[in-house]
């Protein structure tokens, strides 16, 4: 009587390299693919990659700080284009009747719409006057109103401000007023414009300097990368404030606010180039002897081919994230002179402007909001020092 022989291995399948199919047994996983693509499981869903850096974008987003850093600089841009629509009054509107008012309150009314308590002042022995909410009065407020005409984005004709009151003439200060009766709120918007700007044009020239300088250096070697570093050397070697000083009170006082404010931004950033160039440098002696540049010079690539088209780009994220780093020191540089009375001068509104009218001892007892640009000063920098770490661990590969 012949037994019935259990079934086994298929000695094809076992010489085939192919695992052993047994009936009820679970069947073995594929071989992992070594592209990093993920073979097995439900077919519809997309393949999942491992073992590869994650994009920039993705390892930004983690940086909590980053993001939040992000949020606030994209709206100081806004602010930065649309200055005009979003401020309610002009720098120059002022009302000697309500010096040192201070910040309304904006209320909500089924029946009114938005409004404001008006004011009611008193003069004490001293002639001081003492200004106190009347809840007796109502000044109406609207969205979209009328004021003062301006060009939006320098193009674009119009009068109308995000937020105002109905009538132009009636007092409102949601941040207070001034010594003299301006509207806080509106010089502030202003003169974020102005310290941002000022810092994203200083920024730029040093940004080119350095990279220019900085690759010229590192690709050619030799004297030229000598004599190009002992240059470094020697303008960081020199005081970075004195200079400053000396360099922003040989400008002549009588000179127009456009050609004083691109003189400030070249004079701060010639002094805020040297660390960039440095790195840029070494970028370069260490990517100018890599294989993708040496078959790129093998090919009959020009010199100014290979910077800009090769080198340059292989290390773009890394210079973004050194740019954005050193836009808050242009920004407190450009600040620090304008409260020193040797940057930017009325009627030009600054954000070190607004300090220099905060340093006496009245406003600090009467008017504190009047120290707010300083406040705001701060939050700039630590939105772009925050935004500048982020970008540069993300864009380090090691830290992916």
């Amino acid at each position: 009587m012949t037994q019935p022989q259990l079934p086994g291995p298929d000695p094809a399948a076992s010489r085939a390299g192919s695992p052993s199919a047994v009936p009820g047994a679970p069947a073995a996983e594929p071989p992992p693919d070594p592209t990093g693509e993920q073979t097995g499981g439900d077919p519809s869903a997309p393949p999942r990659r491992t073992g590869r850096p994650r994009p920039v974008w993705r390892t930004f987003r983690r940086h909590k700080p980053a993001v939040a850093g992000a949020v606030i600089t994209l709206f100081l841009l806004f602010v930065v284009l649309f200055a005009e629509f979003l401020a309610p009054f002009g720098t120059g509107r002022l009302n000697a009747d309500y010096t040192y008012a201070p910040p309304q309150t904006l209320r909500v009314s089924l029946s009114e719409g938005l409004y404001v308590h008006g004011y009611a002042f008193e003069q004490d022995e001293n002639l001081r006057i003492h200004y106190s909410i009347d809840e007796s009065e109502r000044i109406p407020v609207r969205l979209f109103a009328k004021g003062e005409s301006y060009r939006l984005l320098g193009v674009i004709p119009t009068d109308r401000h995000l937020i105002g009151p109905v009538n132009p003439d009636d007092p409102m200060y949601l941040l207070g007023s001034d010594r003299v009766g301006r509207d806080q709120l509106s010089r502030l918007i202003h003169a974020t414009r102005i310290s941002l700007s000022v810092g994203l044009v200083g920024v730029a020239l040093a940004f080119v300097l350095g990279v220019v300088l900085g690759g010229i250096s590192g690709y050619l070697g030799g004297r030229v990368d000598t004599l190009i570093q002992r240059f470094i050397e020697f303008v960081m070697a020199v005081p970075t404030l004195p200079l400053w000083l000396g360099m922003t009170a040989a400008i002549p006082v009588d000179i127009g606010p456009v050609r004083r404010y691109f003189l400030i931004s070249v004079i701060l950033s010639l002094l805020a180039w040297t660390t960039l160039a440095r790195e840029v440098r070494g970028r370069f002696l260490m990517l100018r002897h890599e294989d993708f540049v040496t078959a790129a010079r093998l090919d009959g690539a020009s010199g100014g081919r290979i910077v800009f088209r090769h080198m340059l780009p292989s290390f773009t994220s890394h210079l973004i994230a050194a740019l954005t780093l050193s836009i808050p020191g242009v920004i407190l540089a450009e600040t620090a002179l304008s409260w020193l009375g040797l940057g930017m001068r009325p009627p030009v509104v600054s954000l070190g402007v607004l300090l220099n009218d905060a340093t006496s001892v009245r406003v600090i007892d009467q008017a504190p909001w009047l120290l707010l640009p300083g406040l705001l000063v701060v939050v700039i920098v630590l939105a772009l020092n925050f935004v500048g770490d982020g970008l540069r661990d993300a864009a380090d590969p090691y830290r992916r």
